[in-house]
């Protein structure tokens, strides 16, 4: 069994080929491909860590589609001044199909 830690979007993610992940939005190239570095690599018994090894080590993922994220209200309210806000925000999301780990 192989998969890796990858770095996407400033979190770490296990993978695996053909696993499907969502991540904040990436933009691939004209393919709609992306290289995620790798942070460990675990081939069977054998688990490589050392940064010289992983940096020859590559994770190829493309992209399915775009897409955003659940809705977050955003609300402050202080107590007997009359102040209240409100805001929202929806995250810039890509999933990823990892199709390699070489």
């Amino acid at each position: 069994m192989v998969y890796a830690v990858v770095r996407a979007s400033g979190r770490q993610e296990k993978v695996e080929v053909g696993s499907i992940i969502t991540v904040n939005r990436v933009a691939g190239d004209a393919k709609g491909n992306v290289e995620l570095p790798a942070v460990l690599l675990v081939d069977g018994d054998k688990v490589t860590t050392d940064a010289k090894a992983l940096a020859k080590v590559k994770v190829t993922a493309e992209v399915l589609n775009d897409l955003r994220g659940p809705k977050i209200v955003i609300q402050r309210y202080k107590n007997k001044t009359g102040y209240k806000s409100r805001q929202g925000h929806r995250q810039d999301l890509t999933r990823l199909k990892v199709t390699g780990i070489k």
